[in-house]
């Protein structure tokens, strides 16, 4: 069927296809399977190719969207994957992760009257069809001019920055705390949302500009930025992210049992503890309550089931339109039986006398007027305590940024809650040549913002140094 000469277009996006729930909830594979060839073309052929694309103006990073998309529709798959990586050097990180739904695509035309094209789907498809046809071309840089630049972290910013400076011609350090590259992407996502593999591939990627990464080195400790600096670096760009777990500060919080969705992620994602020849231990309750409401406690609580758990619950104090877990991720842990406890609030983790947890106690809450975030606030119901059992608690309320750096750089300006304060036009902070960007300015945040952080900053250190 035509209409105005062109196919009539679906209003629906093409649904990618998923493991089945039942089976998934045991295993750590990825959950969505990915669109196939025909899928990804289908999906393509939707989008308007709008003279004034005002998906672009969601996009952090200024993907050229309308173009990846046109050559995908056009079967030129691999030549989509190089347009994206013009601006995103780590496009199937993001085509997994990113919130979309906020970003490029709440600004879709199609979505007045349908759904918005998948530009997330589609990005995968493009940078796994590149990997997986081993189509993948490593840009030349252009010749070195001399100049050193070290990156501390290798999360999202650190890793942006890093590869728009090398293409630059610059001689680029990534410093990393920990034992492998990537940052919360390796420590922070579980491998059913984003598989390490992909991770590393990404990471390789970079390498093959020319970026070096020297792992196990702790700026802050290893070296100061200070001590950087003396030894020729000619800026510093942090990227060191939110690593500082919040906690609820109740009774019984010190127990055994109780984790930092931090800690809890990082042995699981990093260490690999759901192996069976894992070094690093993990508790694997039969009944586990993750508190909190985001991406992070329902990566906690999906864990939590892959572990083993009969009953994995999670404890949020407001309603779920309140809740800031992407929708997919919330129907997803529903989808695999996760248990929602909404408007509660833990007053205090049980436990026995050898102070292991044997349950966590909760108040109900109704909401009240809006609070300085423009939620609702939560108001404790008087006498309606309640006592979940559970012999694992994961604590998944926030992070805030890591303490370490500004510790040891005094002269770098910082706010009230820890951040590094910066330029948000340039990146730029209170000392001469270093640069700041991602969770460890903004506090806990996306993926793509603390990318566009890195490229924002990119751009400064060039200018400053050239």
């Amino acid at each position: 069927m035509m209409e105005n000469g062109a196919a009539k277009r679906s209003m629906q996006k093409v649904t990618m296809r998923e493991q089945d729930p039942a089976l998934r909830r045991s295993n750590f594979k990825e959950v969505p399977f990915g669109y196939n060839d025909e899928e990804a073309k289908m999906e393509a052929a939707r989008c308007l190719q709008c003279k004034k694309p005002l998906c672009m103006d969601g996009c952090p990073v200024n993907v050229r969207i309308p173009q990846f998309i046109g050559l995908i529709a056009r079967g030129e798959f691999a030549a989509a994957a190089r347009t994206i990586k013009e601006t995103n050097a780590l496009p199937a990180v993001c085509g997994r992760v990113c919130p979309q739904e906020e970003q490029c695509e709440l600004h879709c035309i199609l979505g007045k009257k349908g759904t918005p094209v998948a530009v997330g789907n589609l990005e995968r498809f493009a940078a796994d069809y590149e990997r997986d046809n081993d189509l993948v071309v490593t840009p030349t840089a252009k010749p070195r001019n001399g100049k050193r630049v070290a990156i501390v972290g290798s999360g999202p910013a650190g890793l942006t920055c890093a590869g728009e400076l090398a293409g630059e011609g610059f001689e680029v350090t990534v410093f990393e705390a920990l034992h492998e590259a990537g940052g919360v992407l390796v420590y922070g996502i579980p491998e059913f949302r984003l598989p390490k593999a992909i991770v590393r591939a990404e990471v390789g990627y970079l390498e093959g500009l020319g970026v070096t990464i020297e792992k196990n080195f702790v700026v802050g400790r290893t070296a100061t930025i200070d001590e950087l600096m003396e030894e020729g670096y000619d800026a510093v760009f942090v990227g060191s992210g939110a690593g500082l777990p919040s906690f609820l500060r109740i009774l019984g919080e010190n127990g055994i049992g109780v984790y930092s969705a931090n800690e809890y992620l990082t042995r699981s994602n990093l260490m690999r503890a759901f192996t069976d020849d894992a070094a690093t231990p993990i508790m694997r309750g039969k009944r586990v309550v993750t508190v909190g409401g985001g991406n992070v406690a329902m990566d906690a609580a999906r864990t939590a089931l892959r572990l083993g758990a009969e009953r994995s619950t999670i404890v949020y104090r407001r309603s779920e339109a309140e809740m800031p877990a992407r929708k997919a991720e919330i129907h997803h842990a529903r989808e695999e039986g996760i248990e929602f406890r909404l408007l509660c609030n833990p007053t205090a983790i049980v436990i026995d006398e050898n102070a292991i947890v044997r349950g966590i106690t909760c108040i109900r809450m109704e909401l009240g007027a809006p609070d300085e975030s423009g939620r609702r606030r939560p108001v404790p119901v008087p006498g309606s305590e309640f006592t979940v059992d559970c012999e694992v608690v994961v604590i998944a309320i926030g992070n805030s940024p890591n303490p370490l750096i500004p510790s040891t750089a005094p002269d770098i300006a910082t706010s009230k809650w820890g951040g590094i304060i910066t330029d948000e036009k340039t990146g730029r902070t209170s000392k001469t040549r270093v640069y700041a960007g991602g969770d460890i300015v903004t506090g806990a945040a996306t993926v793509i913002l603390a990318m566009g952080a890195g490229k924002i900053a990119a751009r400064s250190i060039i200018e400053d140094l050239q």
